[in-house]
């Protein structure tokens, strides 16, 4: 079978109504911390706050505000 010319897509399975999406060492790292429940935003350094940011927009962390105080948890 010649397949030169196509193109082809990764297959992206779909479980929950969620989309299964690939995650970096680094954002797996920060994950780590979530064990005990949610994490505040002020705990985390720069890096870990744009990590949790990205994890946030692909769904795995959610962002949550309690008593003016910006917290993350896993969802």
């Amino acid at each position: 079978l010649n397949q030169e010319g196509l193109d082809f897509m990764k297959i992206v399975e779909l479980t929950n109504n969620k989309l299964l999406l690939p995650i970096t060492n680094e954002e797996i790292a920060l994950l780590e911390q979530f064990t005990d429940g949610p994490v505040a935003k002020t705990q985390l350094n720069d890096r870990e706050q744009l990590l949790a940011h990205q994890l946030t927009v692909k769904d795995v962390l959610l962002r949550t505000k309690q008593d003016g105080k910006i917290y993350y948890k896993k969802i």
